[in-house]
């Protein structure tokens, strides 16, 4: 995790939006879903629920995915692809786990491109892909996360030691943004503190799919407290 603004792309690269007004995820209203959720398949980056990101989107399907779900109910299906060097994937490309995401501003570029603003909702996974012209819809099933006691003190220490092992990292990389550490600090709930630095983690991409996969919240919350005591001994390595 040597930078919170990690470069990750669809298209283009992108930088990852800090969320200033916090949204309690573990309270998020049920969605109202079609019965086909446009995909937008997202190469080499992973989509937590609460967390807000712009996406450059490039990709003809992708444009299409991206219009109807902004001219209907603004929801879309992001997944991502188990290789990000395939133009256009198959459904057997595209990893079962992802985040139903809201189109929160869409902007058309001057080079033709879009650029969307969205924000993670709620994980899902696929069912079956039924329509792929002019692009993916997919029936999915909403994931239910685990919601662990606030008494529980096992969790707590877990959360104490991923703010503690985030806060070190952003101090010793000399490219974080000064508001991150603050913004951590902020947090107050648990599972969008797991989310937004589970988001922001320097790691490969099946190692980021997996803490989206995992549905205990406690063992979620220990897988990334072992990457980022590596990335902490990384960082204090080459400083």
């Amino acid at each position: 995790m040597n930078n919170f603004l990690l470069k990750a792309e669809e298209e283009n690269d992108f930088i990852p939006l800090f969320s200033f007004n916090e949204q309690d995820v573990e309270n998020e209203p049920a969605l109202e879903l079609p019965d086909l959720l446009p995909i937008l398949p997202l190469k080499n980056t992973v989509l937590f629920p609460g967390v807000v990101l712009p996406i450059t989107v490039g990709r003809d399907k992708s444009i299409q995915a991206v219009k109807a779900a902004y001219n209907s109910d603004k929801l879309i299906g992001v997944v991502a692809q188990k290789n990000g060097n395939i133009e256009d994937p198959s459904p057997a490309d595209l990893c079962q786990v992802g985040t139903v995401a809201k189109i929160v501003k869409m902007i058309k570029m001057q080079d033709g491109g879009t650029t969307i603003i969205i924000q993670g909702k709620k994980r899902f996974e696929l069912v079956s892909v039924k329509e792929e012209e002019p692009f993916f819809k997919a029936e999915i099933k909403i994931l239910i996360e685990d919601i662990v006691s606030p008494s529980d003190q096992n969790f707590q220490a877990h959360l104490s030691t991923i703010k503690d092992l985030a806060t070190q990292i952003i101090q010793l990389s000399p490219n974080f943004p000064s508001e991150a550490a603050l913004i951590l600090k902020n947090i107050e709930s648990p599972l969008f503190l797991i989310n937004f630095v589970s988001s922001n983690l320097n790691v490969e991409l099946p190692e980021k799919q997996g803490l989206l996969e995992e549905h205990n919240i406690t063992l979620r919350a220990e897988k990334l407290i072992q990457f980022l005591q590596q990335e902490l001994q990384f960082v204090e390595l080459k400083n």
